[in-house]
């Protein structure tokens, strides 16, 4: 699967921009600031729906303009000459809208699946350094990159948390340490019953998906990174968790779960159990990476996790797009070689680099020069 024409209006800092694609390796090369990570965005866009530098979409869009264009050919494979055409119009505060083939689609997520990605940029370091937070994103990303349905999944359980924590919040300042009037115990009882459903649904993807994805970060580690130091990922949950529980039964764990806390949750206003306080452990050897890994190791472990995703998906019998956005200036030059000999097989690569001769020489392909919003191909 490739992209070959991508199409912007008024996206980020294009009035408007045509550029052909194509299977291989493609490079846009331009200072910082001149627009060239805005272009592999909006391919990033047009398949998840979501971008790796804002969690908002104002930015999205053109500064004095009302809505974004994003629109992309998508031809299926080297040898599969079928192709379709994606659109998103992004109009920030409203909901986006979204065509398949020119078709209006009746809610934009239903696009997100049809072009996968595989995006590395320097926020992915936050993967290994950051919060919690930054692993369960990572890791419900390429849930929904190998099943697309969880996008649905993942929002249901967003809504009735953000529900049930209301209901709590409220609870909470007139408890004094009292058990809930019978009417909002039943209230919780009933979102109690939605949230374990949505959860160990979304628990048995989560610890399916780390449990195959360990293998392929561990060889791309050690494949990049000149050390011998293993790594390794495992599910950390304040629940009693093992990738061989069915949904149901985790469903049933966490239905448990959360009458055990009911007490502790009303008293404190919060939602104290569930997928969202849960953590992926990243380890090198027997010391965790956040704290103990070095700036080196760190970047070499948060590029495995994404080649590993790459390599996950591909034995999906998914071919995705791999983005490498500014990338290859934080690396060294042995790692800057190994990232190319790993990538070389991808049926697409786009790199963006704001020095050409960053980029390895293996990685030779089509190149476009970015400056002030104009892509023009370097010959």
């Amino acid at each position: 699967m490739f992209v070959d024409h991508l199409q912007l209006a008024d996206f980020r800092s294009y009035l408007q921009v045509d550029v052909p694609l194509g299977a291989g390796v493609t490079t846009f090369v331009g200072a910082n600031g001149q627009g060239k990570t805005n272009l592999v965005e909006a391919v990033e866009y047009l398949s998840t729906l979501s971008s790796h530098r804002v969690s908002s979409e104002v930015p999205l869009v053109r500064f004095g303009a009302e809505r974004a264009i994003v629109r992309a050919r998508v031809q299926a494979g080297l040898d599969d000459h079928r192709q379709v055409q994606l659109e998103v119009e992004i109009t920030p505060g409203k909901a986006n809208r979204a065509r398949l083939n020119r078709s209006p689609l009746r809610r934009a997520r239903e696009l997100v699946g049809v072009l996968r990605t595989v995006v590395f940029s320097p926020e992915d370091l936050a993967i290994v350094k950051g919060d919690p937070s930054e692993r369960r994103r990572f890791l419900d990303e390429l849930v929904v990159a190998r099943w697309p349905r969880f996008a649905g999944v993942r929002a249901d359980y967003d809504r009735v948390l953000r529900q049930r924590s209301t209901l709590l919040k409220s609870l909470s300042g007139r408890s004094r340490g009292k058990p809930p009037p019978s009417e909002a115990a039943s209230t919780l009882d009933v979102w109690d019953t939605h949230l374990a459903a949505a959860g160990g649904e979304l628990l048995a993807a989560r610890l399916r998906t780390l449990a195959e994805l360990a293998p392929h970060v561990r060889t791309a580690y050690a494949d990049i990174a000149p050390t011998n130091s293993d790594v390794s990922a495992t599910y950390k949950s304040g629940l009693e968790l093992s990738p061989e529980l069915t949904r149901d039964e985790l469903t049933e764990v966490m239905t448990l779960g959360l009458k055990e806390r009911r007490p502790d949750e009303i008293q404190r206003g919060l939602c104290l159990v569930g997928p969202h306080r849960d953590d992926v452990m990243l380890m090198m050897g027997p010391m965790p990476a956040k704290g103990y890994a070095s700036h080196g190791e760190s970047w070499s472990l948060a590029l495995a996790l994404r080649l590993g995703s790459f390599q996950l998906l591909r034995a999906d019998a998914v071919e995705p797009v791999l983005v490498l956005d500014d990338v290859f200036a934080e690396l060294d030059s042995v790692r800057r070689e190994r990232l190319a000999g790993s990538v070389l097989s991808a049926e697409q690569v786009l790199v963006t680099a704001a020095v050409g001769a960053d980029v390895p020489a293996e990685l030779a392909g089509h190149r476009y020069r970015v400056a002030a919003g104009d892509v023009t191909a370097d010959e």
